[in-house]
């Protein structure tokens, strides 16, 4: 959720300045566009086919999200010298760091747990168990680098509640940026459009 509104404000303030400068909207030159849809592959097969929590095993599960991080990764230093990728790059290394460290899930506690689902689940989820998708509960004591773990929440009146790290919010900043400022001043200025 945190990604998609980054990305709509990136494009919209993009457009708008792309408005004010007087020229087109320029989207960002992305190279190895391809790696991204690979990323996705593993993610949707274990995560999103209908039973797959149910057919696939743990590890299996575990080696494709971690798989995935990687390849967006790759994709992103492929991409390094956009504005906003290096920034991407951080967020995705963080959240693969964690990843890593704790059986290839997103380390979520039962604290913030809590906000998301009922206190009657919870009681049935045994630390150690995955939660959701890519998230399995652990508390804070157990997690290693509990720190870039699923610890950050919407304001409690949100109606969305969704738990995410401290490498989505860098991701989230860094598609924004990628968006609103796909042009740096010094290709502008090549260009002979006035900042």
């Amino acid at each position: 959720m945190i990604l998609l509104l980054a990305l709509v404000a990136g494009l919209l303030v993009g457009l708008a300045l792309a408005r004010w400068r007087g020229h087109p909207y320029q989207g960002p030159e992305l190279g190895h566009l391809w790696l991204v849809f690979v990323a996705f592959l593993p993610q949707f097969v274990v995560i999103y086919l209908p039973m797959a929590r149910e057919t696939f095993p743990e590890w299996l599960v575990s080696g494709g999200l971690l798989a995935s991080q990687i390849l967006l990764l790759v994709f992103a230093w492929l991409n390094r010298r956009i504005p906003g990728m290096p920034i991407l790059i951080c967020g995705v290394a963080l959240n693969l760091a964690v990843m890593a460290a704790n059986s290839g899930f997103m380390p979520i506690s039962p604290q913030t747990a809590s906000r998301l689902v009922s206190e009657d689940i919870l009681l049935d989820i045994q630390p150690g168990s995955r939660i959701g998708a890519k998230d399995i509960l652990l508390r804070p004591q157990d997690t290693r680098f509990e720190w870039l773990a699923d610890r950050f929440l919407p304001p409690a009146w949100s109606p969305y509640q969704v738990a995410f790290s401290l490498g989505d919010v860098l991701i989230a900043f860094g598609a924004f940026w990628l968006l609103a400022k796909p042009e740096s001043s010094i290709q502008l200025m090549k260009r002979g459009i006035p900042l």
